[in-house]
């Protein structure tokens, strides 16, 4: 069992929180050109995403001044640390390499703040880390355990063919993955993700998690993955992953799933390319009847970008009690409502608190970190309980030991 933190070590940790909002960018930025240069650890980072103007960076010094902010009170910081250990567990982060991290950040943040780095700050920031990190490591070798006992799981990186390719939209395809051993596959939780360690011609290994578009069957997977403006990895895919094509995949992760047991109204509610984990959850609550009311909301630009739109529809035929409502930002001239769409426009406050039972209803919410804020924000305004509101957003998440 970890040992609690003392009180000397809370008081100078959040004795530094000023100089982390001052220098907390160049401690981290510092922190990854360590890194980088470490063979033991620099492959587990998807380097595109760091740098003086990465998200990554920005996204973790937040998160170490979350944690120094909150040292004497990490309950709050519970649903962030799950979020982690999960990331890590896809990404195939082991206890062996928490030391290098260690040593990177502590190193970081002598170098940024010179003498202000007392050996007290610094013995303190040790303990800090070391605490969390050995709350992680628990964990994530539970999770680690528990991919390798389910039927069908594994540990590590398993080998998946690509069977099929489908295009869904002017800007995602969908692509089927099979393993290359025959065996079956982990059933996930529908919302979860797989991680891919991508070998790319010219560059470092890439790695990006792509959420599983598919309700389980225990034979194959399917990811929706949309073309993103100079991505690397999408672009990768859309380019060269053809039927035939094997790609390394961890077993599915994430903290982001449909509850088991469903108990009250469902909305699924989602704008652009995070209706990924809304379709899985969507053909899993209508293979499984779940007898309550379920909603599914969806925004795009027009219907060229609109996926999977007549599959989203013919799955909530074969249930009960299922309503789909299609938003277009801007529909294209020839588009008909009631055909191609049902709203015009953007989801609006007043619609979802007017056509979603706000005081009944579980949310889930996928998107765009703007739509997702803007979502959060309406259903806690409008009443709803948080504990009822469940997100996932694509991008970095605020990570101690983060790719």
């Amino acid at each position: 069992m970890t040992q609690p933190l003392s009180d000397q070590t809370i008081a100078l940790v959040k004795a530094t929180v000023p100089a982390l909002e001052a220098h907390g960018l160049d401690i981290v930025n510092e922190m990854y050109s360590r890194m980088f240069q470490n063979p033991n650890i620099r492959d587990l980072f998807n380097q595109s995403h760091h740098g003086d103007a990465g998200s990554q960076p920005r996204a973790l010094t937040g998160a170490i001044l979350a944690y120094a902010s909150n040292i004497e009170n990490l309950g709050a910081l519970a649903p962030a640390v799950e979020r982690i250990a999960q990331k890590h567990v896809g990404l195939q982060i082991l206890p062996e390499h928490y030391p290098h991290v260690a040593e990177a950040l502590l190193g970081a943040i002598k170098a940024v703040l010179g003498d202000a780095a007392t050996d007290e700050i610094l013995a303190a920031w040790v303990e800090a880390y070391w605490f969390l990190a050995n709350i992680l490591i628990a964990r994530e070798q539970r999770v680690y355990s528990e991919q390798k006992d389910a039927t069908g799981g594994w540990n590590g990186w398993r080998d998946f063919r690509v069977e099929d390719v489908v295009r869904e939209s002017s800007v995602i395809n969908s692509f089927v993955l099979r393993p290359v051993d025959g065996g079956a596959v982990m059933r996930h939780k529908p919302g979860q993700y797989l991680t891919f360690w991508l070998e790319i011609p010219g560059h470092p290994p890439v790695k990006r998690n792509y959420s599983i578009s598919a309700a389980p069957n225990g034979e194959t997977y399917r990811i929706s993955v949309k073309r993103e403006p100079l991505g690397l990895a999408s672009g990768w895919l859309h380019d060269e992953a053809k039927p035939g094509t094997v790609l390394k995949v961890a077993a599915p992760a994430g903290e982001f799933f449909l509850a088991a047991h469903v108990e009250r109204p469902v909305i699924l509610l989602s704008g652009g390319v995070g209706l990924t984990p809304m379709v899985a959850m969507l053909e899993t609550l209508a293979e499984g009847e779940a007898g309550v009311p379920v909603h599914y909301v969806h925004g795009t630009h027009d219907r060229d970008t609109h996926a999977m739109r007549d599959h989203v529809r013919a799955v909530a035929g074969r249930g009960k009690s299922i309503t789909v409502t299609d938003f277009h930002q801007t529909p294209l001239e020839d588009e008909v409502a009631g055909r191609d769409y049902d709203v015009a426009g953007i989801i609006t406050d007043e619609w979802l608190v007017a056509n979603t039972p706000v005081g009944e209803a579980d949310y889930y919410i996928c998107g765009p970190r703007p739509f997702l804020r803007h979502a959060i924000s309406t259903l806690s305004l409008a009443g709803v309980p948080s504990d009822r509101i469940h997100y996932e957003f694509f991008g970095p998440a605020d990570e101690l030991l983060a790719a």
